[in-house]
């Protein structure tokens, strides 16, 4: 072998190594940029709105920048009174069915707070057409009724989850006494705050979608909340 072919063989391994070496540096390079990349964008937003805030200035005039202040506090201010009026006035209820937890508002004061207890989001299965889903409904609704000492009319899937035949829709079995406590606040289509036999689960997720709550709690909010009060469900 004569030394031009030992030079061509050293020249494609000082190549080949090199070419190695690139990809692992540029490998190396990228899992840093990717396990930091939080990091950098904070770091080039910093600096993004320092430049914004210079180019305004420049653009506006250093004698503008104090009315320019003035024009965004005032645009600041129309916007928080739109937002203002979206938000609740009087007296509220704002229930959280991951917590299974209330807090009966008045204005943006927390007049009470406690535990409930909220849909189990178990499947009541019937056939291959019918099953219920016991979950609590979420948004917002309005208190659309009111009764002290309620009656449950019970629903067919109350019989089936018993193993009971259905009876006829006014039949006397179907009208429960003293289960849902002293009072109870509809929300429509079959849904209602009320009381509650099993105090031990409250804060727990075990009701077929009805908010249930403890005595003094549920009267609390019986005698706060009117008909048209928002109750936020989310």
């Amino acid at each position: 072998m004569n030394n031009g072919t030992i030079e061509n063989d050293f020249s494609r391994k000082i190549i080949l190594w090199t070419g190695i070496a690139g990809l692992i540096t540029s490998l190396l390079l990228s899992w840093l940029v990717i396990s930091n990349i939080d990091s950098l964008v904070e770091m080039s937003l910093r600096f993004r709105s320092k430049a914004n805030v210079k180019a305004t200035a420049d653009r506006i005039g250093p004698d503008k920048l104090q009315e320019y202040k003035q024009f965004i506090s005032k645009d600041m201010a129309v916007m928080n009174k739109k937002l203002a009026s979206f938000m609740p006035d009087k007296t509220y209820l704002i229930v959280n069915t991951s917590g299974n937890d209330f807090r009966l508002m008045e204005n943006d004061r927390v007049v009470r707070e406690g535990m409930c207890s909220t849909g189990s989001y178990t499947v009541l299965k019937l056939d291959e057409k019918k099953q219920w889903t016991f979950k609590t409904p979420r948004g917002m609704f309005k208190i659309l009724n009111k009764v002290k000492d309620p009656v449950w009319k019970k629903p067919d899937w109350a019989f089936i989850e018993e193993g009971m035949k259905v009876p006829s829709p006014n039949h006397p079995s179907r009208y429960e006494y003293g289960v849902l406590g002293d009072y109870s606040l509809s929300l429509g289509q079959g849904y209602l705050i009320h009381g509650t036999l099993y105090k031990r689960y409250l804060g727990m997720p075990v009701t077929h979608g009805c908010v249930r709550m403890g005595d003094d709690d549920l009267e609390a909010v019986f005698k706060s909340m009117k008909i048209g009060s928002k109750v936020y469900i989310y």
